[in-house]
């Protein structure tokens, strides 16, 4: 399957959300940082699952309907940085959906990340990411994906081998995919996984926002598979 993963800093992007859908056949499409309330329900051949509600930099899954079933979707709070209690940009960080697909019958979950801004500490998005780990697995026994702005972009060989002790593979992209600040150039986005074969991380062109969006190849396991 094709998921893509795009920051559209604060809805700025939003316009060209159904060229990356058309352009990269994608099967999925993961946003951090748009604004639910102008969602379209359809973006071409694209359904909503579902979007936050409660965040001024809202998280949403978009699906293709002809080939996913989409079972159902959760979204969760986080542990809150400073800069979340003082500017409250978003309350729910991560948007967690379990589907079937109807091509192989098997069911996986694929969700959409935001961590807390750099003023926060590696030490407060690390444990983000492993609640978010744990909020996933507690939706299903199943292969699932994490795609989205894990605002990390040092330290992750770390990152990797920390998450890693749990069953995690962490997978970057081909380039860097955050251009505004040049001292903090690099992978902002990318992607967590188990049960899942994560084949190709591609950085697509820049647009309208000051994050790259992000294209995953993924399979499940073969293991899975012959499950």
């Amino acid at each position: 399957m094709k998921i893509a993963s795009y920051n559209l800093r604060k809805n700025m992007a939003s316009a060209e959300l159904a060229g990356l859908v058309d352009t990269y056949d994608l099967d999925l499409l993961c946003l951090q940082e748009c604004d639910t309330k102008l969602l379209p329900a359809e973006l071409g051949p694209m359904k909503l699952a579902d979007a936050t509600k409660l965040n001024r930099l809202g998280l949403a899954i978009y699906y293709r309907a002809e080939r996913f079933t989409a079972l159902e979707t959760k979204t969760f709070e986080l542990k809150k940085s400073l800069h979340d209690i003082i500017a409250s940009p978003t309350h729910e960080r991560l948007i967690g959906t379990r589907f079937l697909d109807n091509e192989t019958g098997h069911e996986f979950i694929a969700a959409s990340f935001h961590a807390s801004p750099l003023t926060a500490l590696n030490s407060l998005r690390r444990n983000q990411i492993k609640a978010a780990h744990e909020a996933l697995k507690a939706m299903g026994d199943l292969p699932h994906v994490m795609v989205g702005d894990y605002n990390y972009p040092l330290f992750q060989k770390g990152l990797g081998k920390r998450i890693g002790k749990t069953g995690y593979d962490l997978s970057l992209s081909d380039r860097r995919t955050y251009t505004r600040y040049k001292i903090f150039t690099g992978h902002f986005d990318f992607v967590t996984s188990v049960g899942m074969v994560i084949d190709n991380v591609e950085t697509l062109p820049i647009g309208a926002s000051d994050h790259l969006p992000i294209l995953v190849t993924a399979s499940s396991t073969a293991k899975e598979q012959a499950a």
